[in-house]
């Protein structure tokens, strides 16, 4: 990809993701399922250069309608699917596919979205990473529901804390139960927005909520 190519391509995004701040980032995203399959997609367009992608699964038929994988993707790890993808929209990323589940002795950028489906998952991994990672941001999603919380300062961060209950208080089921791919989609460009203003340097969102069916945003 030529230079002229490169900045034409980045030229009407510049104002809201600043150039410079998004190329000097490393960015991990933990799982590769309904919403970090877009938030890899997303970060790709965008401009980030490095990114690392976790997750142990593969491709199945369900992943197809509410995954957005294809069907060329059927059995593959989802790691290396969505490598595939991401390369064809910019084969310059360097992009570090980790075929597993996270783990303590795992290295990790200084970005991290986490994009689990269990409470028990994304309390662990954030009890490993909250003093490793300068920017913080995690997905939750069912059905029409979409809970994202970011934090970067110490405020944020205790407020994070807070927000991890017990398995035994979360909604029955895995988070990704009943998903579809327009909700994984808006989920995935709310996580987006939250990293865009702190790489501007803004006030960001601690903890956002959309009901979709009720047409609700509510800010905390």
């Amino acid at each position: 990809m030529t230079s002229s190519t490169t900045s034409d391509r980045f030229a009407r995004q510049t104002d809201l993701v600043p150039r410079d701040a998004i190329q000097r980032h490393r960015v991990s995203v933990i799982g590769v399922g309904a919403v970090g399959r877009q938030v890899a997609l997303q970060l790709a367009a965008m401009g980030v250069n490095r990114l690392q992608i976790f997750d142990f699964d593969i491709v199945e038929p369900t992943n197809i309608t509410s995954q957005g994988y294809t069907q060329n993707d059927f059995g593959q790890l989802k790691v290396e699917a969505t490598k595939e993808a991401i390369q064809l929209l910019d084969p310059d990323i360097e992009v570090l596919t980790v075929p597993h589940r996270f783990r303590p002795q795992d290295p990790v950028a200084e970005v991290v979205f986490c994009c689990v489906d269990s409470i028990t998952a994304r309390t662990a991994i954030w009890r490993m990473l909250k003093s490793r990672c300068q920017f913080w941001c995690d997905g939750r999603m069912l059905a029409e529901t979409v809970r994202v919380l970011a934090a970067a300062d110490h405020s944020e961060r205790t407020y994070y804390s807070s927000t991890l209950f017990s398995a035994r208080q979360a909604n029955i089921g895995r988070c990704t139960a009943r998903s579809t791919i327009y909700t994984a989609n808006i989920c995935a460009g709310l996580m987006l927005q939250q990293y865009t203003r702190f790489l501007r340097g803004q006030t960001i969102d601690r903890d956002l909520s959309f009901n979709l069916a009720a047409s609700e945003l509510v800010s905390l």
